[in-house]
């Protein structure tokens, strides 16, 4: 199935586990500080490498089609827990650079475009996950 990602334990590490994205073969593993061997991201990293991604991507895109003069965007992303009513809840922060001749008003449209990449507006949203065991 067309955007299927698979992942199974490797059988080198604690935590390791092959990635197997299309024709793309990655680890994902935990620091040693949680008890992996750090042979790769933590899955919160790859959660947050897709939302740079795509935030990278959509900003070129957009540039693009509006001739904007965008030499390159940069995208830095961390991850901490915030208290909100009472409950920690996960959050990302973007710290994103854009560099080119842009006006403020361009580098403000580019913010909100920023937030309407897809993997923002999923995160950004409930999602509903499905789960099943299969034989």
């Amino acid at each position: 199935m067309s955007g299927t990602v698979v992942v199974r334990e490797n059988g080198q590490g604690r935590y390791q586990q092959e990635v197997i994205a299309g024709q793309h073969r990655l680890i994902a593993d935990e620091p040693a500080s949680m008890g992996g061997s750090d042979a790769g991201p933590a899955p919160f990293d790859f959660v947050m490498a897709g939302l740079g991604a795509c935030t990278s991507m959509t900003l070129r895109m957009y540039a693009e089609r509006k001739e904007l003069a965008l030499r390159k965007v940069h995208v830095e992303l961390s991850h901490h827990k915030v208290e909100v009513d009472g409950t920690m809840r996960d959050c990302i922060e973007r710290r994103i650079t854009l560099e080119g001749d842009l006006t403020p008003e361009q580098r403000q449209r580019l913010l909100e475009i920023a937030n309407k990449c897809p993997v923002h507006r999923a995160l950004s949203q409930s999602f509903q996950l499905d789960c099943e065991l299969v034989d």
